[in-house]
């Protein structure tokens, strides 16, 4: 919600010496989001005043059309003459008042006049357009055209009202009420303690049997309907200057005068209203529920097809306006350039059910400024004031009359009241605030208080948000001050810190950070077109999904099952953004749905659920593992003076899960292997051992170009995926230090020739059992493959291997059969033989 000081100034009368920053802080400290002060024209410097066009010369001879302009300004410019102006502009003619700024004067962003010779004139001055003195969309797209009746040489920057702080303010869902002047001035008049001339105390006449006919046939959905009625106006009558630059303060757009007084008053109040062309609506105003495909065309120009639970206002002929959200076209009010404007209107004041309108609103698509309003609390008292308000704004500015007709359908209902103990905030803040404290505050907020002890409060009409007791101490601590409340750190009980599972989650980041990833969460959404671009079987398991009744996107209604879809469309982003050289990572959860589907049970809200029904839940859910994923594109070290540097490929992938699983005391089985996206020779299966058998946890490799081209990816991405709980579950809890001999290592390389289809990881498994338990470690260190010299079909695996004993210094004998050991069940289970 915006609000210019200037209108807030009106309701509340505040020292000339507070700043819209004074303000600020003032409202922040009893509870409001003041986002930002926007100073309009801070650096706007005259002069700046009206002018009249005298003469316009077309200058032909350009590319586009130019036009050479004479401007009497009065005395503005110290000699009376007239001001020649170059412009660019169409909207205006010979004899119309314009805004003119002229040498020596700064425009907005520091745009400084001066004098200057262009399209073969010299300019002096120029023809302002509103956008650029800062005034927002005026809907002229073009210069400025002021009424007629405007004084030459007179002052512009005073005349429309440039100069002004505006407080921008995140209004939260419970306050509807701050999503007006009225309601902000409320607040401003508590927080400086000051009287509130409220806007919304005015003379209404009382309802009688003359005014407009009214039917409301779903009660619950309005509870209220005001409808007045006024004619004669003039269809040539403009919005005054004040109201338009008001409404551009607030952020809306002057359109017509009928219709910039509803929105005027909408922002002065807070009561969405609507205007009805009265010589276009047809018989008795009506409120109803639609019929299903019943269709309508909103002011938008959509043809909307209506649900059943839409609220709608209907004449004879059907729907002509969504209830709350949107009035219908075909009882539009002309605009004042049309032929034949509109000159006799209805005015509708309703109150509508909140959840009614939200629901609307969204299966629509369609928010407006009126259903932000009803969705979040309005209050039903406004109703017929705001309607008298319009009636009187309609009459002053359009020369228009008042029928005497007043139409009010009401729902009776009580006022809403609350018995809550007189000491119930002083528990809540653990402050001792006191009776007097507690009931002046209550009252300063509109409430009507009773009672010693316990109090009996009446809440106003325009704060639905109190509901129970524990609102009402909201507003009691919030206005004394949440500063004021005394800070104590919680003292947490021994031996509870993070879970294991917990601190796991967190060493896998940062140790992937460690190495040069970078975490990129995303929205666990998906579409299950991604897993066609991901190439996955039509039987796999990952494609069945938990799909969500409400998606946030229409287009991504499932939830994941699978990390990569959201950190491929990061890596592609980057990507389109010049960041070529990426490395991602995110740990998160995946859903997958149970084979048997329960309904979950409503748990009860009066005590606490047992654990039988806490358990019922939980098998209702989809299973919810937790998995870490890594994508890499473009260059793993980049090239320097250092060297040339390398790109990423499948081996980084396949590093990346190692890392993690190092990290969980777990050790992977990497093996050849083929799955969905991955390229069938560059993908690597992982799997751990698990009470004595493997269980495939993830796979990592490079990504398919089939995939990559679907996706619009990089050559050569690659990728990995892991089940971060499976690997869990199968690794060491306990950190294992390192074993420090101070006996030393001997060191034997051994280089085997295999058939080029056998995986080093089958050849490095039978050495390390064929060593026994003297090896310490053994790396691969070279691959070769040379069909002269090893033979068709053949490659060779060069191996460095680490002996060391943890009593003595081995033998050179000790060492070498320790090696020969393993080169003999390497060749007994891969048919490898030593390379001559």
């Amino acid at each position: 919600m915006r609000v210019p000081l200037s209108w807030l100034r009106e309701y509340v009368d505040l020292p000339a010496t507070q700043t819209g920053r004074d303000v600020q802080a003032k409202l922040i400290s009893a509870g409001l989001e003041v986002e930002t002060v926007e100073h309009l024209g801070a650096d706007l410097k005259g002069p700046l005043v009206v002018g009249q066009v005298l003469t316009i010369e077309e200058l032909t001879e350009f590319k586009k059309p130019i036009r050479f302009c004479t401007v009497d300004v009065g005395q503005a410019n110290g000699t009376g003459e007239p001001q020649e102006i170059v412009c660019g502009a169409r909207n205006f003619a010979v004899g119309d008042k314009v805004v003119v700024v002229l040498p020596g004067a700064t425009l907005p962003g520091g745009f400084s006049i001066s004098a200057r010779k262009t399209y073969g004139k010299t300019s002096h001055g120029m023809i302002c357009s509103s956008g650029e003195l800062g005034m927002g969309d005026d809907g002229s797209h073009g210069i400025i055209v002021l009424p007629p009746e405007t004084e030459v040489g007179k002052d512009a920057i005073e005349l429309l009202e440039l100069v002004d702080e505006v407080l921008d303010i995140a209004v939260t869902a419970n306050r509807g009420d701050c999503l007006s002047i009225r309601g902000v001035a409320r607040e401003t008049a508590i927080a400086y303690g000051l009287p509130l001339r409220d806007p919304a105390l005015l003379d209404v006449p009382a309802p009688n049997a003359f005014g407009y006919p009214v039917q409301v046939s779903e009660p619950v959905g309005c509870d209220r309907f005001t409808a007045r009625t006024v004619t004669g106006l003039s269809p040539e009558a403009r919005s005054p200057i004040w109201l338009q630059r008001r409404l551009q303060k607030v952020g809306m757009r002057p359109i017509s005068l009928a219709v910039d007084v509803t929105n005027y008053v909408m922002m002065e109040l807070g009561q969405p209203l609507h205007a009805y062309d009265r010589s276009l609506v047809q018989g008795t105003v009506g409120v109803r529920r639609a019929e299903e495909g019943e269709k309508i065309v909103t002011l938008d120009g959509v043809t909307r097809t209506l649900h059943a639970e839409d609220l709608v206002i209907t004449d004879e002929r059907g729907p002509i306006g969504l209830a709350g959200v949107m009035g219908g076209a075909n009882t539009e009010i002309a605009d004042h350039t049309e032929a034949e404007g509109t000159t006799d209107i209805v005015i509708e004041a309703a109150h509508f059910n909140a959840v009614s309108i939200a629901r609307t609103a969204r299966r629509h698509k369609l928010s407006s400024e009126a259903s932000k309003r009803f969705e979040r609390g309005v209050d039903p008292q406004a109703a017929s004031a705001a309607a008298q308000r319009t009636v009187d704004l309609l009459v002053l500015l359009a020369g228009g009359t008042a029928e005497a007709g007043v139409t009010e359908v009401i729902s009776p209902s009580a006022p809403h009241t609350i018995a809550v103990a007189a000491d119930h905030p002083d528990k809540v803040a653990g402050v001792e605030y006191g009776r007097e404290t507690v009931v002046r505050r209550l009252q300063e907020v509109g409430c009507d208080v009773y009672g010693q002890d316990e109090l009996i409060v009446t809440v106003p009409s325009w704060r639905p948000d109190l509901a129970e007791v524990n609102d009402l101490a909201e507003e009691v601590i919030r206005l004394e001050g949440y500063e004021n409340l005394p800070s104590t750190l919680p003292k947490p009980p021994s031996g509870r810190g993070l879970t294991h599972r917990q601190r796991l989650h967190r060493r896998v980041g940062r140790v992937l950070a460690g190495a040069g990833y970078v975490e990129a969460p995303n929205y666990p959404f998906v579409s299950e077109q991604v897993f066609d671009q991901l190439g996955l079987a039509a039987d796999d398991p990952a494609r069945r999904v938990v799909k969500l009744v409400n998606p946030l996107n229409d287009e991504e209604p499932a939830l994941r099952t699978s990390l990569l879809p959201g950190l491929l469309g990061a890596l592609r982003r980057n990507d389109g953004r010049g960041s070529h050289d990426a490395a991602l990572f995110e740990t998160g959860l995946v859903f997958l749905p149970r084979e048997e589907q329960r309904v979950a049970v409503s748990p009860p809200v009066d005590r606490r659920p047992t654990d039988e029904e806490i358990a019922e839940l939980n098998a209702a859910l989809p299973e919810q593992p937790r998995h870490v994923a890594a994508v890499l594109a473009g260059s793993r070290e980049q090239a320097g003076w250092w060297g040339k540097g390398r790109p990423a490929d499948w081996a980084d992938a396949v590093e990346a899960a190692r890392t993690v699983a190092r990290e969980a005391g777990a050790e992977l089985v990497v093996r050849s292997g083929q799955y969905g996206p991955w390229h069938p020779g560059r993908c690597a299966e992982l799997a751990v051992v698990s009470d004595g058998a493997e269980q495939v946890v993830g796979h990592a490799g490079e990504l398919h170009p089939r995939v990559l081209k679907a996706l619009g990816l990089p050559a050569r991405t690659c990728a990995m995926e892991l089940d971060l709980d499976a690997v869990e579950r199968v690794g060491d809890a306990i950190p294992q230090a390192p074993s420090i001999s101070t006996f030393p290592v001997a060191t034997q390389d051994v280089a085997l020739v295999v058939d080029k289809f056998v995986p080093h990881a089958d050849v490095e498994a039978s050495l390390r059992d064929g060593a026994g338990e003297l090896l310490e470690a053994i790396r691969l260190f070279d691959v070769y493959e040379n069909a002269e010299q090893l033979g068709e079909g053949k490659k060779s695996l060069a191996y460095a291997l680490r002996f060391r004993a943890a009593d003595r210094t081995l033998t050179v004998d000790e060492a070498s059969a320790a090696r020969d050991a393993a080169v003999a069940l390497a060749g007994e289970r891969t048919g490898a033989v030593l390379r001559s």
